[in-house]
């Protein structure tokens, strides 16, 4: 009877010791964690990046090996006649080169997009010194000649190092106006829309998908059982932060935070719809409360590429006729 309660106050011991020694290296563990950084251990930081990186290669080429050999067999096919067509002359040289238009002019507004929203806030605002000044001139110029056919691509955009083709060219060149009213050559809002549809919609999958790192990182930070450095921050602030503004913010990002259970396709589309520079805060609560991928991000697509991108080029286009 005795020995049993001895084995047993022993063995009790070994589990609170063990507890206690794990307890102690996820603590330090978690130390180490936070004080790496590109700053303060670079060469450590960068070779963890290193080897991780090629980890999730190896493990995605090893799945898609295992699960997707039809896959891999239709992607080698389709990439090599690909470089079949472009190194091969021949009558269809023109339709690959048109192909290689529509692709450069993809990805051109797509990457605009991208950098648009991506950083947490600190992205570049390409709207303002792209996708705007573009719309914009078209609609002048439009206005100006009395027509919108001045493309002769839907590619004949504002592109790296190239300048759109009608930009330059006089109305005379285009022939005379087709569109005149009473008070002059006005451009119909619906008529100029179509004309700048496309490039805006491209843009818009951009800052779709700068979306997605804030929602990616929260998740992974979700599934190890730790929150992200925002959320900590968010749950830490109060009140008394200085300035109108900034108390405003947190008073909006603590009731969002207050209210996450109603977090769902629906509450992302409107967020996502409408100019919002709390969005990031969203893509970080989706991925902190297990959201699933795909209704975030077909939310945050429609509401951005659809309805955000064509209230504002409508609202551009608009106070420009308008003021002409």
């Amino acid at each position: 009877m005795g020995s049993a309660a001895v084995a047993s106050s022993s063995s009790s011991d070994a589990a609170i010791s063990g507890k206690f020694l794990f307890l102690s290296l996820r603590e330090k563990h978690e130390k180490e964690v936070e004080n790496l950084t590109l700053t303060s251990q670079p060469l450590s930081t960068l070779s963890l990046f290193v080897e991780a990186t090629v980890l999730y290669f190896k493990r995605s080429v090893l799945y898609l090996l295992a699960h997707g050999g039809w896959f891999m067999l239709l992607t080698t096919l389709l990439v090599a006649f690909g470089v079949l067509l472009v190194t091969v002359d021949g009558p269809h040289g023109k339709h690959v080169e048109e192909v290689s238009e529509y692709v450069r002019y993809s990805l051109w507004w797509i990457t605009l997009g991208v950098a648009s929203s991506i950083g947490l806030g600190s992205g570049l605002h390409t709207f303002v010194l792209y996708l705007g000044p573009h719309i914009a001139l078209f609609t002048l110029k439009a206005t100006q000649c009395g027509r919108i056919d001045l493309k002769y691509a839907p590619y004949d955009t504002i592109q790296f190092k190239r300048v759109p083709s009608w930009l330059e060219k006089s109305c005379s060149e285009f022939g005379p106006p087709l569109i005149v009213s009473a008070a002059g050559s006005r451009v119909p809002l619906t008529s100029i829309l179509p004309q700048v549809q496309l490039e805006a919609i491209l843009w818009g999958i951009g800052t779709a998908l700068g979306e997605l790192p804030p929602y990616f990182i929260s998740r992974a930070a979700s599934l190890s059982g730790s929150t992200v450095d925002g959320m900590e921050e968010l749950e830490a602030s109060s009140s008394e932060d200085s300035g109108f503004m900034a108390a405003n913010l947190n008073r909006v990002k603590r009731w969002l935070l207050t209210h996450s259970q109603h977090l769902n396709f629906f509450t992302v589309f409107v967020l996502a719809s409408v100019p919002n520079p709390l969005f990031d805060l969203a893509g970080i609560m989706c991925g902190q409360f297990g959201i699933p991928f795909w209704e975030f991000f077909l939310a945050t697509l429609i509401g951005k590429a659809i309805i955000k991108t064509h209230i504002q080029v409508w609202k551009l286009v608009r106070d420009l006729i308008f003021t002409l």
